[in-house]
C-alpha cells in the first residue's frame, strides 16, 4: 500500500472551525483514491492543522485534483478550509490553496497550487475545472446597472446576498458595528443627534468631540483659521486631487493681477504664472446642483474656484477665492486682506465644496467604485488557478461587502451622505456623473496625474512623493510577476481569460467608452503591467491616501463642513463669528456626519497590511522571492518615511506602507 498524508488547515478567523464530517477525495494522472474521512475539525482547532492519511493500493501519479465535501446531520455549522497539503509516497509537498467556506453538504474541488494560464494547462481535467469554475462564478458574480451614466456594481442588494467568502469576518463584522454605535450613542447621550440648533460657539464644538480625538484634528483644531495651513491641505489633506498649475486663468475667474499684486511677494500676476508659482482649484463640476432641506431649513452650496501662490518661503496660501463660477457684482472675490470673517467664511464654503467632491468622486468612486469593477471582472473572468487571479485577489479583500452596503447606508435614501450633506439625493448622482464623464485612465496613474496637473515641483507635496515612490515600487513588484508568466507579447495576446477580464472592465466598468483611454484589450506585456499596477496602487495606496484623513482634517468641523444653511455672502464686510456659526451645518447634521467620518476612518483589528499575504495563493518559488523583494522595499520606504516625518510639525502617514492596507477594506 502507498500512503499520501494529507495536511488540512482551518482558517485563524473566528467560527471557522466545525464539528461535522469532512471526506476528501484525489485524483492523479493514475488513478482516484477512495474518500476517505478527515479528522473532526473541532472548534478548538481554529487555525491549526490536522493530519489524515489516504492509503492506495498503487501510485496516483501526478495529483491533479482534491475532492473536499462537508456533511454533517446534527451540526449546521460552516467550515472555512485555509488549505490542503498533501505528502506524496515520494515526499513531495503538493500545495491545494482552498480559503473556501463550506456549507453543509457542499463539495469543492481544488487543485494544486501553481499558477497556470489556459494556455498552459495540459490536462483535460485541469481544463475542464477551469471552465466549471467561470461558469460558476459568472452565476455568482453578475452585472447590475446602477445609475444612467456611471459604473456597472455587482448584482446584489445586500451585503449577506454575497458568497461567504467575500464577506467581512465576525471581527471585522462586529468591530464596524461597534464603532458606530460606540460614536452614535455618545453624541446621542450628550443630545447632539436630536439638536437642531445652530452652534452657539466654538467651544461648545471642542466640548462635544472631546472625546473622540485623533493628534492631527488637534493640529487641525489650533490651525484651521491659518492660510499656509488651508494650502498644506489641498496638497497633503484628504483630498489632493484637484489641485493644478494655473498658467492662465478661467475667463470665469474675475480675479484681476490689482487684487492679489500685495500677496505676490512684489511679484505680479503674469509673472508668477510664467514661473509656475501660481496653482487653482476649481470645484466647477458642483455648479447648478440642487441643495435639500434639513429640519425646514434650506441648505446651500458652492462650485468655488480659488487661487494659491506658492512663495519663496515655498509654502502655499490662497490669495482669491470666488464662491461660485459666474462672475458678477453679487459673486466677489474674496481675499486674504478682507475682513477675518469675510476671508474665514469664502473659505469654509470651498471647504464644503471639497468635502463633496472628496467623498462622491475621489474617495467613493476612484477607490470604491472602480474597485469593485476591477474586482467582479476578476471573479468573472479568472480562475483560481491565473497568476493574474493570485496576483490581485488578495487586494479584493472586504471591498463588494463594503460597498453592496455603502449604496444604501450612504447613498441611499436614508443614507447619512443623503440625510447630513448639502448636496444629498439627486444632486450626489450628478456630481459622480459629471467626474466619471471626463475621468480617464491617465488619471488614474499616478505618476501621469502628478505631470498633467503640472505638479512634479511643488515644493512639500508629501501625498505626490510618498504616492511616486509606492507606485515605483508596485510597478517592479507587478513587473516582475507578470514577466514571469508572460515570456512575450504573443502570450498576452493568446490569453482569452486575461482579455475577457480587461474586455469586461472596459464595457461594464467603463461603458465602452473609448475617449477614457482605459484599453479594451492587451498588446503587450508592457500594458498589462501598467494597467495592473493602476488596479493595485488605486485600491491600496490611494484609498488609504484619500480614506484614513478623512476624520483627522473633519473632525473638527470648521475645517471641513458637510453642509452650510446660509446662503454664501454676496458682498463683504458682513461677515461676523455669529454668521459663520449660523452658516455651518447645525448641532445634528455636524454629528450626523462626524459618525460617518470616524466610521469610514477606523481600521478593524483583522487589519492586514500592504505586502501581507496570510492567503498562500502563489507556491512556487519565483513568485515568494519576488513578494518578499516586495516586502524589502516597502520596509525601507517605511523608514525613509519614519525618518522625513522626524522633521515635520504634521507628519503625513497617509502612504506609509506599513500603515496602508492591502485592499479597499474600510
Amino acid at each position: 500500500m502507498l500512503t499520501y498524508k494529507v495536511s488540512v488547515t482551518t482558517g485563524s478567523m473566528l467560527h471557522a472551525g466545525t464539528c461535522g464530517n469532512a471526506f476528501i477525495t484525489l485524483t492523479g494522472t493514475e488513478g482516484k483514491s477512495d474518500r476517505i474521512k478527515l479528522q473532526t475539525t473541532g472548534q478548538n482547532m481554529v487555525g491549526e492543522t490536522e493530519t489524515t492519511t489516504v492509503s492506495t493500493a498503487c501510485t496516483l501519479g501526478s495529483l491533479l485534483a482534491l475532492k473536499l465535501k462537508k456533511e454533517s446531520y446534527f451540526n449546521q455549522e460552516d467550515w472555512f478550509c485555509a488549505k490542503i497539503e498533501v505528502t506524496t509516497p515520494d515526499n513531495d509537498i503538493v500545495h491545494f490553496p482552498c480559503y473556501n467556506w463550506l456549507s453543509i453538504n457542499e463539495e469543492i474541488k481544488l487543485r494544486p497550487g501553481e499558477a497556470k494560464k489556459a494556455l498552459d494547462e495540459e490536462h483535460d481535467l485541469l481544463k475542464n475545472l477551469r471552465h466549471q469554475e467561470l461558469e460558476l462564478r459568472k452565476q455568482t458574480f453578475r452585472w447590475r446597472k446602477y445609475k444612467d451614466g456611471l459604473p456597472e456594481v455587482i448584482d446584489a442588494d445586500f451585503s449577506l446576498q454575497l458568497p461567504k467568502e467575500i464577506r467581512f469576518s465576525f471581527t471585522k463584522d462586529s468591530e464596524v458595528l461597534y464603532t458606530r454605535t460606540e460614536i452614535q450613542t455618545a453624541l446621542s447621550l450628550k443630545g447632539l443627534i436630536t439638536n437642531v440648533n445652530p452652534w452657539r460657539n466654538f467651544e461648545d464644538m471642542k466640548k462635544a468631540f472631546r472625546h473622540h480625538k485623533t493628534s492631527v484634528t488637534d493640529y487641525v483644531e489650533q490651525h484651521w483659521k491659518e492660510d499656509d495651513f488651508f494650502g498644506y491641505q489641498i496638497l497633503n489633506g484628504y483630498n489632493p486631487m484637484l489641485i493644478e498649475c494655473c498658467k492662465r486663468l478661467p475667463p470665469n475667474f474675475a480675479v484681476t493681477d490689482a487684487m492679489v499684486k500685495p500677496f505676490l511677494s512684489g511679484s505680479c500676476l503674469a509673472t508668477e504664472m510664467q514661473k509656475g508659482n501660481i496653482f487653482l482649484v476649481d470645484y466647477r463640476r458642483i455648479a447648478g446642483l440642487p441643495a435639500p432641506v434639513f429640519d425646514g431649513k434650506q441648505q446651500y452650496i458652492t462650485a468655488p474656484l480659488c487661487l494659491l501662490y506658492k512663495n519663496p518661503e515655498d509654502k502655499l496660501l490662497p490669495i482669491a477665492i470666488q464662491l461660485n463660477q459666474k462672475p458678477g457684482p453679487e459673486n466677489p472675490v474674496f481675499l486674504p486682506s478682507d475682513s477675518e470673517y469675510d476671508w474665514l467664511l469664502a473659505k469654509a464654503y470651498l471647504r464644503n465644496a471639497d468635502f463633496h467632491e472628496h467623498e462622491a468622486n475621489s474617495h467613493y468612486w476612484r477607490t470604491h467604485g472602480l474597485t469593485e469593477v476591477f474586482i467582479v471582472s476578476t471573479l468573472r473572468n479568472l480562475p483560481t488557478a491565473h497568476p493574474l487571479y493570485k496576483l490581485l485577489f488578495p487586494h479584493c479583500r472586504y471591498t463588494l461587502h463594503i460597498n453592496t452596503d455603502g449604496r444604501h447606508n450612504l447613498f441611499g435614501p436614508k443614507g447619512v451622505y443623503t440625510n447630513a450633506t448639502n448636496l444629498g439625493g439627486q444632486g450626489q448622482f450628478d456630481l459622480m456623473k459629471r467626474w466619471f464623464s471626463e475621468m480617464t485612465y491617465s488619471a488614474l496613474c499616478l505618476p501621469e496625474d502628478i505631470c498633467n496637473r503640472g505638479l512634479e515641483s511643488l515644493p512639500n507635496f508629501f501625498y505626490r512623493d510618498d504616492g511616486q515612490r509606492l507606485w515605483d515600487i508596485l510597478d517592479s513588484y507587478v513587473r516582475k510577476m507578470v514577466e514571469h508568466y508572460y515570456l512575450s507579447d504573443l502570450e498576452v495576446k493568446l490569453d482569452s481569460e486575461l482579455q475577457n477580464w480587461i474586455k469586461d472592465i472596459f464595457i461594464h466598468g467603463f461603458l465602452g467608452r473609448r475617449e477614457t483611454g482605459i484599453p479594451e484589450n492587451f498588446q503587450t506585456v508592457g500594458e498589462v503591467v501598467k494597467f495592473v499596477t493602476m488596479v493595485i496602487f488605486n485600491v491600496t495606496g490611494q484609498h488609504s491616501a484619500v480614506n484614513t484623513g478623512q476624520f483627522d482634517f473633519g473632525g473638527w468641523l470648521p475645517n471641513s463642513p458637510n453642509s452650510m444653511q446660509k446662503p454664501p455672502p454676496t458682498r463683504k464686510g458682513v461677515a461676523n463669528e455669529r454668521l459663520l456659526l449660523d452658516s455651518l451645518p447645525s448641532v445634528r447634521i455636524t454629528a450626523l456626519g462626524a459618525v460617518f467620518r470616524w466610521s469610514l476612518s477606523t481600521n478593524s483589528t483583522d487589519f492586514i497590511r500592504l505586502g501581507q499575504f496570510p492567503d498562500e495563493l502563489f507556491c512556487e518559488d519565483a513568485p515568494l522571492r519576488i513578494i518578499r523583494e516586495l516586502q524589502a522595499e516597502l520596509s525601507i520606504l517605511d523608514n525613509q518615511i519614519d525618518e522625513r516625518n522626524k522633521s515635520l510639525p504634521l507628519p503625513y502617514l497617509y502612504l506609509q506602507p506599513k500603515l496602508i492596507e492591502n485592499s479597499t477594506a474600510i
